[in-house]
């Protein structure tokens, strides 16, 4: 099968939003989505579709862009898409994007438990570079806070 990437367009939010919500104990609302595609010019979404299918979207991942840094706001996978590598594909093209637009670094945070989105991060050149104690209000969970320098 073949995969593609391309930027998220206002009819795919309720399928986003449906991933977001397997994905997420907090998922961002629709309402979210709609914002940020509708007017956050720092803003940039991507979703994987087949090449058989473009309306179908298997995942999403977003970015900030601000001056020179990259921050990624979300990514995730539809659950019966996992383990394709479709999320390392995702942040390929979010990092193309943060290059293009000036970035020369890129941050994010990540569930201190997340160990599979942890190694994938680790896989792409980012490195851990602190703690967000309590971020995540659900479970009062730590962020780890990880950075990748493009240049």
């Amino acid at each position: 099968m073949t995969y593609l990437l391309r930027a998220m367009k206002e009819e795919d939010i309720s399928q986003v939003v449906e991933i977001e919500k397997q994905s997420f104990s907090s998922p961002w609302s629709a309402y979210a989505f709609k914002c940020e595609l509708a007017d956050n010019d720092f803003a940039y979404y991507l979703v994987v579709t087949t090449a058989e299918n473009l309306e179908q979207v298997l995942g999403y991942g977003g970015i900030w862009v601000i001056i020179d840094e990259a921050h990624i706001t979300n990514i995730a996978i539809a659950p019966e898409y996992r383990g394709k590598n479709l999320g390392e594909l995702l942040l390929k093209g979010l990092e193309v994007i943060a290059i293009e637009n000036g970035a020369v670094r890129m941050t994010l945070e990540v569930r201190v438990s997340n160990e599979k989105a942890k190694a994938l991060y680790s896989r792409r050149g980012f490195v851990p570079a602190g703690i967000r104690p309590h971020y995540y209000v659900d479970g009062n969970e730590d962020a780890l806070i990880m950075w990748k320098e493009f240049f």
